[in-house]
């Protein structure tokens, strides 16, 4: 048993030492292998969208749902924060 453990706590290790930069190039990486030569349409909002909803959602939780506190976070203003809650589902 712990030989699992060990595992599973080096492999979160590993996980946690790698950069945002990378997980992102590797999933775009990945994403562009999963098209078999088929060519992407408007992947900057593809991709911008499929961050920004987890990143609000997190930063929301963090904050437990104070607005103002996470707009300070993100750097940006209440107003664009409400509008991309609004956007993703994330308030009423």
């Amino acid at each position: 048993m712990a030989q699992k453990s060990e595992l599973s706590n080096n492999n979160k290790a590993s996980i946690s030492n790698k950069s945002l930069h990378k997980h992102t190039e590797d999933a775009i990486e990945q994403y562009f292998n999963s098209l078999n030569g088929d060519r992407p349409g408007d992947l900057y909002d593809l991709v911008i969208g499929e961050v920004e909803r987890p990143l609000f959602k997190a930063v929301m939780d963090y904050t437990a749902g104070n607005q103002s506190q996470a707009a300070g976070i993100l750097g940006i203003n209440r107003g664009t924060l409400r509008k991309k809650l609004r956007s993703y589902s994330l308030i009423q």
